[in-house]
């Protein structure tokens, strides 16, 4: 049987950065979902709805439901037939699965045997980017850096990258790896969304001039906050209901800050709706109109859901300025912009 041949149908593609790499507006994450509440065919349901939807990068990591989800993925995506070369595959190196001393961190033995266990997970020669989950203040940089290199050198990775790093840590990946001459991150995974807007905004702002850094986001949707589900409670089925990790939500919801984002959200849906769209979609095409947005990472738990996800595609060549500046009136909350010719500071040593 030939291979699925792949239609990027109506996707826009964006280069990761300043890489050569194209990558789709709209990609799928596997966190919380692919492997963790949804296992077995519904996982396959799921790719291969993105895939015949035009997109082609999955993004995982070593961490969701334990390895589960490179498994699951990796299974997936051996069973559609998919090309390999047809697709864009990511994960992430920090937290090992077992839990021992040395599995775990960034240290030169866990990103390369971590790296290994991955590919093995997913039953891949090779993942397109491997991203550094968290930074290691335990490891020195150079070290972090080296072994990425090693990674790309052995071909196991195209390109590496960072996720929830600092400012002032990806700035010292950078100056380590001109140095040394080596390959630096070309991309940071964040969060970012109508309500998480410090970070990727205004301190990232610099590397973005500097470095044409990339962004790959994550909680587009501040967990769900930006759908309406939660304006009236919490259901059961819900996210905030089903994780663990999100107790303790709905005393946050109940009081004043929490309420003050639902009836934000009440506005943003008013706007929407004047789009003929829902406020998920206005909520991820708002976020598509940033030029430094490489791609946003979807979290789906049924084709459905992904596919009410790709309506944004339809909402953002209809997002106006006049409709942006609706929104920022309604958010009231755009970070300040960095002072002129800004930087990250000097450490105690006087180093980056």
């Amino acid at each position: 049987m030939d291979a699925p041949v792949f239609d990027t149908k109506n996707m826009p593609f964006r280069r990761l950065g300043a890489s050569g790499l194209r990558v789709p507006l709209l990609s799928l994450g596997g966190w919380l979902t692919l492997g963790g509440s949804v296992k077995g065919d519904p996982v396959k349901d799921i790719i291969q709805t993105a895939f015949e939807s035009g997109i082609n990068m999955f993004d995982t990591a070593e961490a969701y439901a334990k390895g589960q989800s490179e498994i699951e993925m990796g299974r997936a995506i051996k069973e559609l037939k998919y090309r390999r070369s047809d697709l864009v595959i990511s994960t992430k190196i920090f937290w090992g699965p077992r839990g021992g001393p040395n599995d775990g961190g960034l240290s030169r033995k866990h990103i390369i045997e971590g790296t290994q266990e991955s590919l093995a997970r997913l039953q891949m020669d090779y993942v397109d980017v491997l991203f550094a989950h968290r930074c290691d203040r335990t490891v020195p940089m150079e070290e972090i850096v080296r072994a990425f290199n090693y990674v790309i050198d052995k071909g196991w990775a195209f390109y590496w990258g960072t996720s929830e790093w600092s400012a002032h840590e990806i700035e010292e990946a950078h100056h380590v790896a001109t140095k040394l001459g080596l390959v630096a991150p070309v991309a940071e995974q964040m969060q970012h969304n109508m309500f998480h807007r410090e970070r990727p905004e205004k301190e990232y702002a610099p590397l973005y001039a500097k470095y044409g850094y990339g962004t790959t986001v994550y909680s587009p949707l501040a967990s769900g906050m930006l759908t309406g589900k939660y304006n009236d409670g919490i259901p059961p089925d819900s996210r905030f209901g089903r994780e663990p990790m999100f107790k303790g939500r709905g005393a946050f919801l109940e009081g004043p800050d929490g309420q003050a984002q639902i009836a934000k959200v009440r506005q943003l849906t008013a706007i929407a709706e004047s789009l003929g769209a829902t406020p998920t979609a206005l909520a991820l095409a708002w976020l598509a109109k940033d030029p430094n947005t490489s791609t946003i990472l979807l979290g789906a738990s049924s084709p459905a859901q992904l596919r009410a996800n790709l309506d944004a595609l339809t909402v953002l060549p209809r997002l106006t300025a006049a409709h942006m500046a609706q929104i920022e009136d309604v958010l009231a909350n755009r970070p300040a912009p960095p002072p002129m010719n800004s930087r990250p500071p000097l450490d105690a040593f006087g180093k980056l």
